[in-house]
């Protein structure tokens, strides 16, 4: 035979309780193209020169060349990290280049606040970055876009069709039947 023990009321839970069960509203959500990788990193591909990791193991932030390591780059990186600086996510003393050529490192800050994850902070920070980024690029973007149609299919007015110049018996600085010499010495031999 069982023997059957309450301890204390058999209640409902109060609407204090219910709100502490319940797991917390996200304060604010962004969109960023970035994959997990299998040993916990988080990659954010957002940006058009830079990616860049969040390494929670290693508490570390890295920004790599997306293809190749120029001024522009090492400038976007820099940007980057005075910007995480200032947010309070990047230790100022702890940038550094990174044992990758054309890569940018700091120390992720630890966070005092309960409650407060410094990786999601970091990764908020980073989408907060790509986005005061991205008004920029539009513009070089469009600004090459114009140029290049620009140059492949001008209007009239700087166009001219086929045929329209008059053909003369010589044009230009190089003629026919003169050989020029090595070094910009000037020979004059007939063929």
């Amino acid at each position: 035979m069982a023997v059957e023990v309450q301890i204390g009321q058999n209640r409902p839970p109060s609407e204090m309780e219910q709100e502490a069960q319940r797991p917390p509203k996200p304060q604010s959500t962004m969109e960023l193209n970035a994959r997990k990788s299998l040993d916990g990193n988080f990659m954010i591909f957002d940006h058009p020169e830079i990616d860049i990791v969040v390494m929670p193991e290693t508490k570390k932030i890295v920004a790599f060349a997306k293809n190749m390591m120029t001024d522009e780059v090492y400038e976007t990186q820099d940007h980057l990290f005075k910007f995480l600086t200032k947010k309070g996510v990047v230790t100022f003393d702890s940038i550094k280049g990174g044992n990758v050529y054309g890569s940018l490192e700091g120390l992720l800050a630890e966070s005092d606040n309960e409650g407060v994850d410094s990786v999601q902070m970091a990764i908020f920070s980073i989408g907060k970055f790509v986005e005061e980024e991205k008004p920029y690029y539009a513009y070089e973007t469009a600004v090459n876009k114009a140029e290049e149609d620009y140059l492949l299919d001008p209007n009239a007015e700087h166009s001219t069709e086929l045929g329209e110049v008059p053909h003369e018996e010589t044009k230009g600085s190089i003629r026919p039947g003169w050989v020029r010499g090595p070094y910009a010495l000037y020979d004059l031999y007939r063929a």
